[in-house]
């Protein structure tokens, strides 16, 4: 594989501090294990969290991300390297285990998933030259679980089939795990490709029963919920207040308690005769949305000129998703969100999926958004991590982190003997 011609050495950079050493761990025959890694698109550091708890020691960290860089030094005393693809493998020191959560952007479903075609998709072939080189003995690589069947699963068989020729075994199945699984009330899956030298070891068949674990729906969001943050910090507006307000009182008046539709106002009394313009699943959704209205137009009619017929309102906030099922009956009682698809209502057992472009979750019980730190709680960072001064800032990067505890789990059975 060729180099790229503007790679630097960052040999002698006196500002990256590498060799960083944390607790390691005990052994039955009272010696002691460290594994050295290194630690790839390294965001504010989850996998060098999770390694500390096995006894590790970071000899190179790359993220290009400043604020993130500010983080992770912050935290663990390490200024990363920026572009990965300026730095050639040479000049990375060697190492026992590689960790990359590499862009998920090509392959999300929330970007434009132009996988291998997006320059970001090749920042694998990044991780692939140092492996290559390096050949250490474990690698650990994160990503969303739409990577799995991205291309017509196409991309994956890519990164499995290549990761293979380097003489690495991995699992024959995808292994996508959310932390609901494990106890932490929140749905976020993931793709986690653990890898080890066939000399060592025999992955194939090694987490098959994790492809299978069930997730723990009797989860209470709560759990992770403090009053201490009940301040200005997670306050939401009034506006949201009122929206939120507006459309509880639709809910508790209408005849529909799990209403499988989104709910679109704007529809209420759309003429179904000029409807066919839209898409067939758009007509579908209009007709549920004027029978909807039929049936309750006497309350409806009243609702509308109460709220002065939403002409206030955002024109996504004039759309309504209930995703509780029957699990409560009161907006108060749900995880609600304000998204481009509109107002959702979700059960309060798990948070939805944290994402970079974050829309925080409001607790409905405490009219306020989820705090910073009651988030990296839910990503299992410890106590005492220290989180970027700017709110924003911190949901956006932990909604880019790996789940400790997840990691925490597949190291356990990567590194067993």
């Amino acid at each position: 594989m060729k180099m790229n011609n503007n790679t630097q050495d960052f040999s002698d950079i006196g500002t990256l501090k590498l060799g960083l050493n944390f607790p390691v761990q005990k052994k039955e025959n009272n010696k002691t294990e460290k594994y050295e890694f290194i630690d790839l698109f390294a965001g504010i550091g989850g996998f060098h969290e999770a390694i500390a708890d096995f006894g590790g020691k970071c000899v190179f960290a790359s993220e290009w991300d400043e604020e993130c860089q500010k983080v992770y030094k912050n935290n663990f005393n390490i200024i990363p390297a920026g572009d990965i693809t300026k730095v050639r493998e040479k000049d990375i020191p060697s190492h026992d285990i590689l960790f990359a959560g590499f862009p998920c952007q090509p392959f999300s479903k929330g970007g434009q998933r132009k996988g291998f075609k997006d320059m970001r998709g090749t920042l694998f072939f990044d991780i692939v030259r140092i492996l290559k080189h390096h050949k250490p003995k474990y690698f650990l690589l994160e990503n969303v679980s739409n990577l799995v069947s991205h291309d017509k699963g196409n991309t994956y068989k890519i990164i499995t089939e290549t990761l293979e020729k380097l003489g690495y075994s991995i699992p024959k199945k995808p292994i996508i795990l959310s932390p609901n699984q494990f106890g932490i009330p929140v749905l976020r899956k993931r793709i986690y490709i653990p890898g080890v030298l066939k000399k060592y070891g025999n992955y194939e068949e090694k987490f098959n029963f994790l492809v299978t674990k069930k997730c723990n729906s009797n989860l209470n969001a709560y759990s992770i919920i403090s009053e201490k943050f009940n301040n200005k910090t997670s306050e939401i507006s009034e506006y949201e207040k009122k929206v939120i307000k507006m459309w509880n009182e639709f809910y508790l008046n209408i005849d529909l308690k799990i209403i499988g539709f989104p709910v679109w106002s704007d529809y209420f009394k759309e003429d179904v005769t000029k409807i066919k313009k839209f898409p067939k699943w758009k007509q579908d959704f209009i007709i549920k949305n004027i029978e909807l209205y039929k049936r309750n137009k006497k309350f409806v009619d009243r609702w509308l000129k109460k709220y002065k017929n939403l002409t206030w309102v955002k024109e996504t906030h004039r759309k309504f998703e209930w995703q509780a099922g029957n699990d409560i009956h009161d907006i108060y009682d749900s995880l609600i969100q304000f998204r481009p698809s509109g107002v959702r209502v979700k059960r309060p057992n798990y948070f939805s999926t944290l994402v970079a472009m974050n829309h925080n979750q409001i607790i409905g019980k405490l009219l306020r958004k989820a705090h910073p730190e009651e988030l990296k709680k839910l990503q299992s960072f410890r106590k005492n991590f220290i989180l970027h001064e700017d709110k924003n800032t911190a949901l956006k990067q932990l909604g880019n982190a790996v789940n400790i505890k997840v990691v925490k789990e597949l190291l356990k059975m990567m590194l067993e003997k």
